[in-house]
């Protein structure tokens, strides 16, 4: 028998109108009964399931809590076990004093994510939706809310298992010639397998070119602020996150150490990181500053350079574009509201591929532009979750990319006219690895297509 667990399901970070303690498990009911005295003298496992009741709880003849009891009997549960959630009052002494005896009373604490693991290992959810539960919970934005309740909603896995059913009929077709040569051709299959290999492959690394708008709706775009000495670097990041965050003065290096700020752009998270202002300099801690940023920019996804457009240009400002002029790059030449030396044109002449946008950091002058600018570079200006499935997950993007090697194999050795064992063999890796997605196992599933598609009669 699996045991019973039990565990706060509310923050327990703080106080709050109520806090829920669920139980799940076949004991839960039992548990919960034992403390719970209720209004109207009703015993819970006597009730109708996915009904609330109203009560205290009462432990050694000590009232605990004023409570809401909410009875879920399995299979029409989360984890598929009899659910019990009581609602007690938010205090955290509280919360805790009611777990505690649900956990003297027979349930254990329940392990992080466990519940949701019972939904997967009992078949309510896949892997993949699974996954998609601690995403909704981390979401950043509006954007990576959507695209992790679609994920939840089975849209992933609809893919991946229909992707699975075309290599399992194509290795089920394989497997019976080879068993009854005499009434199934293998060459019947040859040119059905190829399309659908080649599909396979195509449809594969469409959802494989999602991953990286799929990562950053899921977790931000890396944003680094570069620039020289009072340039505008921290003023701007005060601008985009509507706070003092970072310290301004007229003082040269000022900012000596990276300040690290999230902010939400027009629906997509900017993971910003303001940077010490690059310039030589002998003072030790300040060029620990300067060789941070450098660091930073090479690894951002996106860089902001700031340019104090009332300086011309000097040795810092090459030095930064020389580091900068392969990457994802946009240029603000800032502080218009002063009179200008440096143009878009002298900007162009070393980083030809950067946007250039003319802003007022101190004035709040060309702030959406600079929006606008960024919605532009990674989504084409449209920032929207379409009925598109986005890969958000490194590890969907390894066994994807795994399987497409497996599908290539295949691939190449329909070309070679190797033997079909061969093929058999690249063709379930391809079905394993796609299957690892979802959490589905192999060997039952292959062996069940068998003997449902093809009656052998042996």
């Amino acid at each position: 028998m699996v045991d019973t667990i039990a565990a706060i399901s509310t923050s327990t970070m703080s106080s709050g109108g109520i806090s829920i303690i669920r139980v799940s498990g076949s004991e839960a009911i039992d548990i919960v009964d034992s403390l719970f005295l209720s209004k109207k003298n009703i015993k819970l496992k006597n009730v109708a399931s996915h009904t609330v009741h109203y009560g205290n709880i009462v432990y050694e003849d000590k009232l605990i809590d004023e409570v809401l009891v909410i009875v879920m009997k399995a299979p029409n549960t989360y984890t598929r076990e009899d659910i019990v959630e009581i609602d007690c009052h938010g205090g955290i002494l509280v919360t805790k004093r009611i777990l505690e005896i649900v956990l003297k009373s027979g349930a254990r604490l329940a392990e992080p994510g466990e519940f949701t693991k019972r939904a997967f290992l009992n078949g309510r959810i896949d892997l993949s939706q699974a996954e998609a539960v601690i995403d909704i919970i981390n979401a950043k934005n509006d954007l990576a809310l959507k695209s992790s309740v679609k994920q939840l909603n089975g849209k992933l896995s609809e893919k991946i298992k229909g992707y699975r059913e075309i290599i399992l009929n194509n290795v089920a077709f394989i497997e019976a010639a080879l068993d009854d040569p005499e009434h199934i051709d293998i060459n019947d299959n040859v040119d059905k397998m190829t399309k659908d290999v080649d599909n396979l492959v195509d449809n594969v690394n469409k959802l494989l070119k999602t991953f990286e708008n799929g990562r950053i709706i899921h977790d931000g775009i890396s944003t680094v602020i570069l620039g020289k000495t009072n340039a505008g670097k921290s003023s701007l990041l005060n601008v985009l996150a509507r706070a003092e965050r970072a310290i301004v003065t007229d003082i040269e290096g000022t900012t000596r150490d990276v300040l690290e700020e999230s902010i939400n752009l027009s629906g997509i998270t900017l993971n910003l990181v303001d940077t010490a202002g690059i310039r030589k300099t002998d003072d030790i801690v300040e060029n620990i500053g300067v060789q941070k940023a450098k660091k930073y920019a090479v690894d951002a996804d996106l860089v902001i350079y700031v340019v104090d457009s009332t300086r011309d240009l000097d040795d810092n400002d090459f030095e930064i574009m020389s580091l900068i002029k392969d990457k994802k790059v946009l240029v603000l030449l800032n502080k218009i509201d002063l009179e200008m030396v440096v143009s878009k044109e002298d900007i162009m002449k070393h980083l030809p591929n950067a946007r250039v946008v003319s802003i007022s950091a101190k004035e709040e002058i060309g702030i959406d532009n600079l929006e606008d600018e960024i919605k532009e570079m990674f989504f084409n200006g449209n920032i929207q979750v379409n009925d598109e499935v986005y890969i958000t997950s490194a590890r969907h993007k390894q066994l994807l990319t795994e399987a497409v090697a497996s599908l290539e194999l295949v691939k190449q050795g329909i070309e070679a006219e190797v033997s079909e064992d061969f093929l058999t063999i690249d063709l379930m890796t391809a079905y394993e690895k796609l299957g690892l997605i979802v959490g589905e196992e192999v060997e039952d599933d292959l062996a069940n297509r068998i003997f449902e598609r093809f009656c052998m009669g042996k």
